[in-house]
């Protein structure tokens, strides 16, 4: 990688007679310095800026071949990121990987560490940092309906509800 011009990365124009594939390479290399992306959302943003599907083929190959481009490390950085600072369970994250063209067994690999105690504890966090009470039905239905977004299945959600509520009381 070293002495390659990386100029043409920034989504400078293309000089006549300049390899299209080596522009394709240099435009996905930058991009994923600027954000981690898979595979997939990185050739469709390449195809987005006009590269042929063989050009997107070539860059795609190189920058696996590099190891500038790795769907499994991807799904678990995502996975982890979005548990971490964002407080998702496993649902929403295998949802938004998914949607990100990631493979199933690359998916279910990155949730795999985290256990039932992890979650829980991550949803009773989220709980906390909510601030609302629990006391009534309809507030704790409310937290229900919150965690389910956050993708948390029914019943862990309800055990993390219950939890909070023999803390508050």
């Amino acid at each position: 990688m070293a002495g390659q011009d990386l100029s043409q990365a920034a989504g400078e124009p293309t000089q006549p007679g300049r390899d299209r594939s080596q522009e394709a390479f240099e435009r996905g290399l930058a991009a994923l310095r600027r954000r981690e992306r898979g595979t997939a959302e990185l050739a469709g943003w390449l195809a987005d800026r006009k590269f042929t599907p063989t050009e997107v083929g070539t860059a795609i190959a190189r920058l696996t071949e590099v190891g500038e481009l790795d769907d499994r490390r991807f799904a678990e950085r995502f996975a982890e990121d979005k548990r971490e600072l964002r407080g998702w369970g496993p649902e929403r994250i295998r949802e938004a990987l998914a949607g990100r063209g990631i493979a199933r067994e690359l998916i279910e690999s990155a949730l795999r560490g985290d256990d039932h105690a992890e979650q829980l504890a991550r949803a009773a966090a989220l709980l906390v940092k909510r601030g609302k009470p629990l006391a009534t039905d309809a507030e704790r239905n409310r937290a229900l309906a919150f965690l389910t977004r956050r993708g948390y299945d029914y019943e862990l959600a309800y055990e993390a509800i219950r939890q909070g509520e023999r803390k508050a009381a």
